[in-house]
């Protein structure tokens, strides 16, 4: 295509270098002869001048290829910004240049002084914008000011936190980790319910309440997160559930919680949830069929002749078999799993050593 392109370009300028040697032969050497003779004249000008384009324009089209094809191959290795900056310093030395070289060097031989001027300001523009490249592009960034200014102004991830989620403390040691930062919201409701509860004459419930008092005062004093009380209530709603779903409705925020049915019932109404206990059993070790396990039976299974015994993170495997080795610690072979809702059963099989 290069050559095509630049064949075309020393064709059209032969033919209009014949067409101008056509008319230089006529006024000086064919003027007095017959027509005719001008204008064959001007027709082997022209074919002769055009066939020279082609041949010119062919050696031409390739010498420029081949020179495009090292220019690509040599641009590649140039960072994009050290490109860029090269050609804003190129123009910043032009700009430069012209006005002394419009002053001082307006007529022959000036010019020939102006070229070279430009030529040294674009050279130095272009060294100068690629070696300072990161001074200049830092003086175009925000400052640290700003970019915290920006910061503060973005709007802070939010949820709010349920009873359940509360109780369960869970909710701390992921504040702890790092993983969740933002804003805890708490209404006030749920507070009230949490204190009800730490108050309630049934000592399970009371330890319960008093834990998640423990744990919102430990979520106060971690620097990740932010606990807020809201005061918003829905008195015309009456049970706690139903006034979590319709604040989380009003404030455009996830509800965080232990509780199934909340789950269920938030996300019917299209609340979205987190929950606690699918984020536990989403990081829980992967356990494949074909894998050993070695745990203690503690317990008969729902089928006949099944064990039931527990991972050190709570997970449930229900051993095939296993009803006379209860009490026992065994080795099983893991056959299949099954992830619920309400977390993860493993499925084994009595190893061969045991059976």
């Amino acid at each position: 295509m290069v050559v095509l392109i630049v064949r075309l370009i020393f064709m059209v300028i032969g033919g209009i270098g014949g067409y101008e040697l056509g008319e230089l032969m006529e006024r000086s050497y064919l003027q007095n002869l017959d027509p005719t003779y001008s204008i064959i004249g001007f027709i082997v000008s022209i074919i002769v001048c055009v066939g020279l384009g082609f041949v010119l324009g062919g050696a031409a089209g390739r010498y420029t290829a081949k020179l495009l094809n090292r220019f690509e191959v040599a641009i590649q290795d140039i960072p994009g910004t050290d490109l860029l900056m090269g050609a804003v310093g190129i123009i910043a030395g032009f700009l430069i240049a012209f006005l002394p070289s419009m002053i001082l060097f307006r007529s022959y031989p000036g010019w020939l002084f102006a070229v070279v001027l430009y030529a040294v300001c674009g050279v130095i523009g272009y060294i100068v914008a690629v070696q300072k490249k990161d001074d200049l592009i830092a003086l175009f960034r925000p400052s640290r000011h700003a970019l915290a200014a920006e910061e503060e102004r973005k709007p802070v991830a939010a949820r709010i936190l349920d009873t359940s989620a509360i109780v369960d403390g869970r909710i701390a040691d992921i504040c702890q980790t790092g993983f969740l930062e933002g804003q805890l919201v708490v209404p006030r409701f749920v507070l009230n319910e949490l204190q009800a509860v730490a108050d309630s004459e049934d000592p399970l419930k009371r330890n319960r309440g008093r834990r998640g008092l423990e744990v919102l005062n430990a979520l106060q004093r971690q620097e990740r997160v932010e606990v807020r009380i809201e005061e918003a209530d829905f008195p015309e709603l009456s049970g706690v559930d139903a006034k979590l779903v319709a604040l989380a409705k009003a404030l455009n925020l996830p509800i965080m919680t232990t509780d199934f049915n909340l789950n269920k019932i938030a996300e019917l109404q299209g609340v979205r949830v987190l929950n606690v206990n699918e984020l536990a059993n989403s990081l829980k070790p992967v356990v494949l069929p074909g894998e050993t396990l070695t745990l203690t039976l503690i317990r008969e299974g729902k089928e006949p002749g099944q064990g039931v015994g527990y991972l050190d993170d709570g997970t449930m495997v229900v051993v095939e078999g296993g009803k006379r080795h209860i009490g026992k610690e065994v080795r099983t072979v893991v056959t299949s799993t099954l992830q619920t809702a309400a977390g993860r059963m493993i499925f084994a099989s009595l190893s061969d050593r045991e059976g």
